[in-house]
């Protein structure tokens, strides 16, 4: 009689599987590689040719080490929140419940979606970083930064979509998922890629500069040009963990819910 396979090789296996699915899915509806590639690419091209040389003349430094990094999380959520509109659709017909009753591991599809938007994130970011190359992005410490450059928006993915699993799984309707929508285009926007913290009004300052997306585009910025990263390093870490430490088991929960009684 054959061995039954290890529980985490059957996990990993089944994962990539399902993680298989969900890219083929993407590629045949393209609208989340529009959301999480071309839309932050545009806003890249788009704000560096409109106020780039203005930035560069009010603040003495270039803006691409700013734009680059914000575009690249921009797309990282951008790309998650277009999950977020697939899971109450998946529940509604069915899908949901019937990967629940496969013979598999019950965290596999769930896992498989999250390795899913690892992939995506990275390619995203790896793109937006190559077309801010061609505008003048560099690494000054050598192209092995880019690495950790694009784990970054890579972690910030794996966070956020737990988020938008989280909330898609229970939402009724989508207007949870535009608010949700809203309030990450705000803190996108809101933050130190638009412009140095110091620019902003004094009494706004230290929360921009504390938010969780200043704090990944300050280490972003600081691996690229060199800079020391442990401060903002270790702030985005923090954000990371504790969103995830809630988000993660709401996500969980949800999909665990949502594919018994979908």
């Amino acid at each position: 009689m054959t061995a039954a396979p290890p529980v985490a090789l059957s996990l990993l296996r089944e994962s990539m599987i399902f993680a298989g699915r969900r890219l083929t899915r993407w590629r045949r509806s393209p609208i989340i590689p529009i959301q999480a590639l071309l839309l932050p690419t545009l806003l890249l091209i788009t704000y560096r040719l409109l106020v780039g040389d203005s930035m560069m003349r009010i603040t003495g430094i270039d803006s691409i080490y700013r734009l680059v990094p914000m575009c690249a999380l921009a797309g990282a959520m951008f790309g998650a929140l277009g999950l977020g509109l697939a899971i109450p659709n998946e529940r509604y017909t069915g899908i949901l419940s019937r990967f629940w009753t496969l013979p598999v591991h019950r965290a596999s599809a769930l896992t498989g979606t999250l390795l899913a938007e690892a992939v995506r994130s990275v390619c995203g970011g790896l793109l937006i970083t190559a077309v801010g190359a061609i505008m003048g992005f560099r690494f000054t410490n050598g192209v092995l930064v880019v690495i950790p450059f694009v784990l970054v928006p890579m972690a910030v993915a794996l966070v956020f979509a737990s988020v938008v699993i989280g909330v898609g799984a229970r939402a009724q309707n989508n207007v949870v998922l535009t608010w949700l929508g809203t309030g990450s285009v705000g803190l996108v926007f809101c933050s130190s890629g638009i412009a140095p913290t110091e620019m902003f009004p004094s009494w706004v300052a230290p929360v921009i500069r504390l938010q969780p997306m200043s704090a990944a585009i300050e280490t972003m910025r600081a691996l690229a040009v060199g800079e020391p990263v442990i401060g903002p390093l270790l702030l985005t870490v923090a954000w990371v963990i504790g969103i995830g430490v809630i988000a993660v088991p709401l996500a969980v929960r949800g999909y665990r819910i949502a594919a018994q009684n979908g």
